[in-house]
């Protein structure tokens, strides 16, 4: 039997270092193992990590989000990219995370520095595939994306 292991914040901060160090701002580190049925992981972000707007279309694909640390600025958009909605999940705050359906577009913004965020998942994972990201929004590393992370920063100002 594997030993507890536990969300404290000697995790959080060590997150925290290895998302700022990263190219891409953020750090997994994953509680499960690849072949299980439930994904369950912990993910340092910065604010300049860009999670681009998508979905998951298969059925068994729910996502349950929660911050642990921080706050999150998260977007839905139909499937035409018209923001639909947006809300604050935040540590302590009115409103700390989100389930979402499969086939939702969503994304997420970093507006705290050190945001850990905890999701859960079915497993096994997979890229996101055709249909899923969005057509109307820049994929990661498009020269695009610096003004449309600051666009997506800028519904919660």
């Amino acid at each position: 039997m594997d030993a507890p292991r536990f969300l404290d914040q000697t995790l959080f901060a060590e997150l925290a270092g290895k998302a700022a160090a990263s190219p891409r701002q953020r750090q997994h580190h994953n509680f499960h193992q690849m072949e299980e049925p439930c994904h369950r992981m912990a993910v340092g972000l910065q604010p300049d990590t860009y999670i681009a707007p998508h979905r998951h279309l298969s059925a068994d694909k729910a996502e349950a989000l929660l911050v642990l640390k921080g706050r999150l600025g998260l977007l839905i958009f139909s499937d035409s990219g018209e923001l639909l909605e947006t809300r604050v999940l935040e540590e302590g705050g009115d409103c700390i995370g989100v389930d979402l359906p499969p086939g939702v577009f969503h994304a997420l913004v970093v507006l705290a520095a050190d945001s850990i965020l905890f999701e859960c998942k079915a497993g096994p994972y997979r890229p996101v595939g055709e249909g899923e990201r969005a057509p109307w929004a820049p994929s990661e590393g498009d020269a695009e994306v610096a003004d449309y992370l600051a666009w997506m920063r800028g519904q919660f100002s």
